[in-house]
């Protein structure tokens, strides 16, 4: 069992009260984590902590950042069997996922000190005579951000790594599922060298995440919120940062749509559709979540792409022969099972998997969904595929288009002039054109449209999402005033 303290001031703290919360192992139901479980005020506490490091971080010149953040990614890297344990106990993951997470998580790291000295301004042509204008990029102050649990390393650095770089200080708010795996990042940062109170980790109850959060946006000190997680939870969040009028970064769900066109290589389509759609047990925002396949290659399509998914077996974290791992917990289990029995009951059919084992469910394809299913619309979050036929182009971009998500899309056809037109076609922040829905690189602009959400991580696109940009001039020959 973790026994994970609050990360304030570089300093472990136990919570107000000594109030902890359990995290439960998904697969055995024993205790994987005792953490903290922080209040309003260890939430402040954490806020003030990060706004007194503020000058000290945001003075420190380019390179003095780069380094600590290099340093940080080595760590990370170094540290791999800790996070790999930790994601394990508290999520389930398997091993390759989150040995992923940490590859990933490192890269960001990188990516994010690379960016150091990226930080632009521009001299601007001014009309008054002797104004010397400039547009100049500075830190926004404290920096919220809120981490989910399913990419917990890859998530929780993004959530941090292009903040601190652009010379803010952060206070990470923790998920209440893996409060280890979030605690390590905070862990590995200060290692490296950050200022105290440059980075603070705030865990709580789940209980108390509405109350510790909103005390979070509201505070003085915190200028700018990011946050990934549902597109229900989003909306809070957007609503709460509002009522300060505090900008935030939001990465929301995703039903993200795979198109095959009738001219698709199909054992490459297969290929892509069988990791975006099953890698982390579907678990994931980019995850194939639609299979939207042209009439005539749509049962070849489907026969491949069932032995394809026959082989990903599930199992638990480590075992033999098993690339998938456990899904975050029964309830999760159960609410996708029936969405996939809805679709069954409406005329649907299974092609593989459909089975679960406590936590442990199979990969799963299902054929001949349709817009009267519930897997149609809702997010699920889990290792099914669902396959949607359709006739030509037209509408198979109208059928890409018919959700009120927009994160991530894939389009498979030899024709990449033909393929380029129906990616231009869809609704969506990301789309790849013969490769997978779920890709994800550090320096990329990454995020939604719709309802997944505003605004972009990642390299350049996430300076604007981090930085103040103010006017200033400079006034070289007197001016003249009309009164």
């Amino acid at each position: 069992m973790f026994i994970t303290p609050l990360l304030i001031n570089n300093k472990d703290v136990a919570a107000h009260g000594d109030a902890t919360f359990d995290r439960l192992n998904p697969i055995t139901g024993e205790v994987s984590t005792r953490s903290a479980a922080a209040s309003v005020d260890d939430a402040r506490a954490a806020a003030a902590a990060a706004a007194a490091a503020f000058p000290l971080w945001s003075a420190m010149a380019p390179g003095a950042r780069r380094s600590v953040l290099n340093k940080a990614a080595d760590l990370l890297a170094a540290r791999t069997p800790d996070f790999i344990a930790a994601m394990r106990a508290e999520t389930g993951a398997s091993d390759v996922w989150a040995g992923f997470n940490c590859h990933l998580g490192a890269n960001m790291l990188r990516e994010a000190a690379a960016m150091t000295t990226q930080i632009n301004g521009e001299v601007i042509p001014s009309d008054k005579p002797g104004s010397f204008a400039m547009g100049l990029r500075q830190p926004a102050g404290v920096v919220l951000g809120i981490a989910p649990w399913n990419a917990p390393v890859i998530l929780g650095v993004r959530a941090v790594a292009m903040p601190l770089a652009c010379g803010n200080t952060v206070v990470l708010k923790g998920s209440e599922l893996c409060p280890k795996t979030h605690r390590l990042i905070g862990e590995v940062l200060c290692e490296a060298g950050l200022p105290a109170g440059a980075i603070n980790v705030v865990l709580n109850a789940p209980a108390d995440a509405g109350a510790v959060v909103n005390a979070l946006i509201a505070h003085s000190a915190v200028r700018r919120v990011n946050f990934t997680g549902s597109t229900r939870v989003g909306r809070l969040i957007a609503e709460e940062s509002a009522r300060h009028l505090k900008p935030c970064l939001l990465e929301l769900g995703g039903k993200a749509p795979l198109v095959v066109l009738d001219d698709a290589d199909i054992d490459e389509a297969v290929k892509a559709a069988a990791f975006g759609a099953f890698m982390n047990q579907g678990q994931i925002c980019m995850s194939t979540e639609r299979i939207i396949v042209d009439r005539s290659i749509a049962d070849d399509f489907v026969t491949r792409l069932a032995a394809k998914a026959a082989t990903l077996k599930a199992g638990l974290p480590g075992a033999a022969g098993c690339v998938l791992g456990s899904m975050i917990g029964q309830e999760a289990v159960n609410r996708v099972q029936a969405l996939v029995q809805d679709a069954l009951s409406k005329g649907a059919t299974l092609a593989v998997g459909g089975t679960a084992e406590g936590t442990i469910m199979q990969a799963t394809v299902v054929d001949h969904v349709t817009p009267s299913m519930r897997l149609y619309g809702e997010e699920s979050f889990g290792p099914v595929a669902a396959v949607v036929r359709c006739s030509g182009v037209d509408e198979a971009v109208s059928l890409a288009n018919d959700t009120e998500y927009g994160l991530s899309a894939a389009v498979f056809s030899r024709d990449l002039t033909r393929a380029l037109d129906v990616a231009r076609r869809i609704e969506s922040g990301i789309c790849h054109i013969n490769g997978p829905t779920v890709h994800d690189e550090a320096q990329m602009p990454f995020g939604g449209v719709k309802a997944s959400g505003y605004g972009r991580f990642g390299g350049k696109a996430a300076i604007a999402e981090f930085t103040e940009l103010r006017w200033i001039t400079m006034q070289t020959e007197p001016p003249h005033y009309p009164i």
